[in-house]
């Protein structure tokens, strides 16, 4: 897995994929989708299960231009996204964390995650969880097994639980600034 990614020269633009995790700031995401198109991105989101339910849809697709994904598609459907040239998951939840890290390929996110460091795609992820999930020694590990794999991991902070999620403090443009070093957000 690269450790950085510049979107390549030419006509098309670079895909990106947003996976989005089931956490009270997933409504938020198209801060990221303006930021990521604003920098050249073309987008599209992957939302796990859960995840879809904190999403406005019809909103999301409108500004992507894509149908948001989250279930596997039929055999001999067309793929209703291009291939990723690389990967946002944000935010990122304590369950999908370590079950990606575990390489648990139970969801289209999952899978996707699990099959892009097979692929060489550079993902960075946006952790997004409270205090108490982050003191239990899985979280630790599987961080510590993601950066091993070359996952950019983000810095946002755990937040207490019960307060609110951290939305304030949470910053979505940090996955584009991990993806492209250098580039001013």
């Amino acid at each position: 897995m690269t450790t950085s990614s510049v979107p390549p020269a030419g006509d098309k633009k670079p895909f990106l994929y947003v996976v989005v995790c089931a956490s009270g700031i997933a409504g938020d995401v198209g801060t990221l989708i303006t930021a990521a198109r604003q920098r050249g991105w073309d987008v599209g989101v992957v939302a796990t299960p859960q995840g879809l339910g904190f999403l406005d849809t019809e909103a999301i697709e409108a500004q992507t231009g894509h149908p948001i994904r989250s279930a596997w598609r039929k055999p001999g459907e067309a793929r209703p996204l291009p291939p990723a040239d690389a990967i946002a998951v944000a935010p990122a939840t304590f369950n999908t964390v370590n079950k990606w890290a575990a390489g648990i390929s139970d969801t289209l996110a999952l899978g996707i995650l699990c099959e892009a460091y097979g692929t060489g795609v550079p993902i960075a992820v946006l952790p997004c969880l409270n205090a108490a999930q982050a003191a239990h020694p899985a979280y630790r590990q599987s961080l510590e097994r993601l950066t091993g794999m070359g996952v950019l991991i983000g810095s946002h902070e755990p937040h207490r639980p019960e307060a609110g999620g951290g939305a304030d403090g949470f910053r979505w443009t940090e996955a584009l600034d991990l993806l492209e070093p250098g580039v001013p957000a």
